[in-house]
C-alpha cells in the first residue's frame, strides 16, 4: 500500500494499527511530501524496527519516473512520466515571473472525447491515484523550484476522477506538506454538473474553471459530447450553485476555432449566458495537433471576440500560446502519442 497516497488521518490509522504512537504519522507525511523521501528507511524519525514493520506489512512510497523533459524557448517545460503499469502522462510547467504554475494530469488519456483536444483522441485507460497526481508536483518542484500554483488542466477530466482529485487537493494544501494555498489551486472541468455541486460541499474549495467553448447546446454538443448529458442550462445551474456556496469568481475557458465558434454573434450569446455571474473568461486560440481538422481563429478575430466581452463588462484574458512548440499548449497533451498506442 502506497504511503504517498494517504492523508494524515489515514496515516494515523495505519500507525496505530501497527502499535505506534499517532504522532508518528506526522513524520511520515512530512518526510514524504516535504523532504521527498523515496523509501521508508529515509523516514529517520521512525525507529528502525517500526520502519521495518511498515515495509514488512507491504507499505511503500511510490515514485513517478520521468521519461523525458522538453523545454520551449518561452520557458515552458513539459514532463512525460511513466507509470508503474506502463501508462504515460504529461505535465506542464508554466513560468510567469517568479510564479511557477504546474498543470497536472488526473487520468491516463480521457473519455470525454472533446473534438478539439488531442488527449481525447487517445481514449481512456484509467484514473490516476492521488499519489500519482501529487507526485507530479513533488517531482517537478524538486527539479525546477517551488511550485506556487497548481491547475488541474492536464490530461483527463478531473471531476471524473473525483475521489482521488479531492484527496490530492487535501494533500497538496496541507501545512505539513507542500502547503499550497487553496486559492492557488484551480480545478478545471468540461462540465460534470453533479460533481461541481458535490465539490461545493467539500471542506476545500479550489478555484473552478469550466471549459465552455460554445454558447449554445447544438454547437457545444458537437464540440464536447458531455453536453448531451449535461446541457448548458444544467451546467450553468451547477456553476451558480458552486458560486453561491463558495463566493468565488468562476473562470470560463473558451477555445476559439476558426469559423466555428468565434463570431461576434457567438460572443454576444456568451455575454447573455454569463449575465449575473462573477466570472472571467479566458480566450484560447485553438492549438493544432496531428490529424486535427480545425484551425485557430487568428489574432484579429480573437480581438474582435474579446472586445464584445470587454464592452459588456466581462473580465477577459487572451491566453498566451505558451508551450506550443513542444506540444504543451492547451489541447495538445498526448499529441506526440497519436498514431501509436497509449498504455
Amino acid at each position: 500500500m502506497d504511503l504517498k497516497d494517504k492523508t494524515p488521518g489515514e496515516l494515523e490509522q495505519i500507525v496505530e494499527s501497527l502499535g505506534g504512537k499517532k504522532y508518528l504519522a506526522g513524520y511520515i507525511f512530512h518526510f514524504i511530501h516535504t523532504k521527498d523521501a523515496e523509501e521508508i528507511p529515509q523516514i529517520t524519525p521512525l525507529g528502525k524496527s517500526f520502519r521495518e514493520q511498515l515495509a514488512g506489512q507491504g507499505y511503500f512510497i511510490s515514485r513517478l519516473s520521468v521519461l523525458n523533459k522538453l523545454a520551449d524557448k518561452d520557458g515552458t517545460a513539459k514532463y512525460a512520466f511513466a507509470l508503474g503499469d506502463g501508462g504515460r502522462i504529461e505535465t506542464v510547467l508554466l513560468l510567469d515571473g517568479t510564479r511557477r504554475t504546474l498543470c497536472v494530469s488526473t487520468q491516463v488519456g480521457c473519455a470525454m472525447g472533446c473534438v478539439f483536444c488531442a488527449t481525447g483522441k487517445l481514449g481512456f485507460r484509467r484514473n490516476l491515484t492521488a499519489a500519482e497526481i501529487v507526485d507530479q508536483v513533488n517531482t517537478v518542484q524538486k527539479d525546477a523550484g517551488r511550485i506556487s500554483n497548481v491547475v488541474y488542466m492536464g490530461m483527463g477530466e478531473p471531476l471524473a476522477n473525483y475521489a482521488a482529485v479531492v484527496k490530492s487537493l487535501g494533500i497538496l494544501n496541507h501545512p505539513k506538506g507542500k502547503n499550497i494555498g487553496v486559492r492557488h489551486i484551480t480545478v478545471s472541468t468540461c462540465g460534470l454538473a453533479p460533481e461541481i455541486r458535490k465539490l461545493a460541499s467539500e471542506d476545500l474549495h479550489p478555484r473552478l474553471a469550466v471549459s465552455l467553448n460554445a454558447p449554445t447546446d447544438d454547437l457545444r454538443t458537437k464540440l464536447m459530447p458531455i453536453n448531451a448529458k449535461y446541457p448548458i442550462a444544467d451546467l450553468m445551474a451547477a456553476v451558480r450553485f458552486y458560486q453561491d456556496r463558495t463566493r468565488q469568481r468562476v473562470t470560463f475557458e473558451y477555445v476559439l476555432i476558426k469559423a466555428l465558434n468565434d463570431s461576434a454573434g457567438h460572443a454576444k450569446m456568451l455575454v447573455k449566458l454569463l449575465a449575473g455571474l462573477a466570472c472571467n473568461v479566458n480566450l484560447i486560440e485553438h492549438n493544432p495537433y496531428p490529424t486535427c481538422k480545425f484551425a485557430g481563429s487568428g489574432s484579429a478575430r480573437i480581438r474582435e471576440f474579446a472586445a464584445v466581452l470587454d464592452e459588456a463588462g466581462i473580465e477577459t484574458t487572451v491566453r498566451f500560446r505558451m508551450g506550443r512548440n513542444i506540444k504543451a499548449a492547451c489541447g495538445q497533451l498526448g499529441a506526440d502519442w497519436l498514431g501509436g498506442k497509449i498504455k
